[in-house]
């Protein structure tokens, strides 16, 4: 093994036999930019592809906290219809969800034909910070890892197809983007209670992510590692290996015809009452 990939496996965390994503080339002339342009033309591409086909596709994302999620998410939706690529960042359980069947609000939101939904956190809570902050007993959270396994084989048996992706990012990393969080009013919202429980029990959360992974990293559903210090790249290896994970196909563009406009009625008169014009700032 090269050095290199042994320098990638050790930033995932340890006990999970999946591939690590490799990271883009340098100095071959593509540009940040440039690749995610062409990566979201192709995300345009698997959209008509799965509205024509009728596929089902969830993708999942996990990992510590500030290492990117959010990020990868939005590049990976800006350019395409949330009626197709639907995100699902669920709240804390309502009391009324605390009395039901674990799984059972996750399930709900479960893709119909032509859709992609992609869980910003997803059941894998249970067995992370649920299981680190205690909101469920350690029998819950075993019994977690030994059924999701049955469970995601059950969701690709149906013709769903999964994607699990964990960003991981190191303690120095995270810090830093937690004091970045801390001095920029634009990101302290990013910055919650359970944030700084995460950078206190570091090491809690590493024991609970190896042991999710070792037992929940299948054939099937194979975790996917992330490595997120750098959060462009990882952007980038991300949405390059979900494309490369599902086999679309470009469907050719039908162009409408426009036909001829509507000439304008002779007896039409502009309304002549004041309107609420939002003044031009920049003068």
């Amino acid at each position: 093994m090269s050095k290199d990939k042994k320098a990638k496996q050790a930033s995932a965390p340890h006990g999970s036999g999946s591939v690590v994503a490799e990271a883009a080339p340098d100095g071959q002339g593509r540009s940040y930019a440039s690749e995610l342009a062409r990566l979201q033309v192709e995300l345009a591409h698997l959209q008509s592809w799965v509205k024509k086909s009728g596929a089902r596709i969830v993708i999942i994302f996990e990992g510590r906290d500030a290492a990117g999620k959010g990020g990868v998410i939005k590049r990976l939706t800006e350019r395409v219809s949330p009626r197709v690529f639907r995100v699902v960042a669920l709240p804390a359980p309502n009391d009324r969800e605390k009395t039901q069947i674990y799984m059972q609000r996750y399930v709900q939101h479960l893709p119909a034909g032509g859709e992609v939904v992609i869980f910003d956190r997803s059941w894998y809570n249970r067995p992370g910070v649920e299981r680190v902050m205690g909101f469920c007993s350690e029998e819950k959270a075993r019994r977690f890892l030994e059924l999701t396994p049955r469970f995601e084989a059950a969701m690709i048996e149906s013709g769903i197809t999964l994607l699990k992706y964990f960003l991981d990012v190191s303690e120095e990393e995270q810090e830093r983007r937690f004091r970045q969080r801390v001095k920029d009013p634009l990101r302290q919202w990013k910055l919650s209670p359970m944030d700084i429980e995460s950078y206190n029990r570091w090491w809690e959360y590493s024991r609970a992510y190896d042991e999710m992974i070792s037992a929940t990293d299948t054939r099937h559903a194979p975790w996917w590692i992330v490595p997120s210090n750098d959060k462009k790249r990882a952007r980038i290896n991300c949405i390059a290996h979900i494309l490369s994970q599902i086999p679309y196909e470009h469907v050719p563009f039908d162009i409408p015809k426009f036909g001829k406009r509507q000439k304008r009625p002779s007896d039409f008169t502009e309304d002549p009452a004041p309107r609420n014009i939002v003044p031009d700032i920049l003068g």
